[in-house]
């Protein structure tokens, strides 16, 4: 199984985000036995916490079902995932010095077709949950292709 880990600061809305859209196009391209994926934060602020009302709103908005509890990414996080996804350049840096591992550590935005932007904004303080979903469905969708073009799904 292909696994995919996305992390933002706090595990509450950038990152369950990209989690839960990621997933909901696993599903309906049926390859939700060959990939799976989870979300964490670099902080520790929001652990136990479900993620953002924001956030939830969207995904029922675009009628996507989830369920998370905040947590930190650890040092295990970089062997047992195939993919380890960070939110913007601050993410990367703290992914980064928890060492290396099997993953392949990336800005989650280096899969979009918009290559001009390659951070996704945290929306807990600035609002701008739409533009940051819009954001995450175009790099969700690269992913996918990525993946399933180098895992021969």
């Amino acid at each position: 199984m292909v696994r995919v880990l996305f992390v933002c600061l706090g595990n509450i809305c950038r990152s369950p985000m990209a989690e839960a859209v990621f997933m909901h196009k696993v599903r309906e391209a049926g390859l939700e036995g060959e990939i799976g994926a989870d979300s964490a934060g670099t902080g520790d602020w929001h652990l136990g916490s479900l993620p953002h009302p924001g956030t939830m709103r969207l995904l029922s908005d675009n009628a996507i079902e989830y369920e998370h509890r905040g947590r930190r990414i650890t040092r295990a996080d970089l062997d047992e995932f195939d993919y380890v996804l960070a939110m913007d350049n601050a993410n990367l840096r703290g992914i980064q010095s928890l060492g290396k591992g099997k993953a392949v550590v990336r800005r989650f935005l280096e899969y979009s077709s918009n290559t001009s932007v390659l951070e996704v904004p945290d929306p807990y303080l600035t609002g701008g949950f739409e533009g940051v979903y819009t954001l995450i469905d175009a790099a969700a969708d690269g992913l996918l292709a990525e993946i399933r073009v180098g895992h021969g799904l």
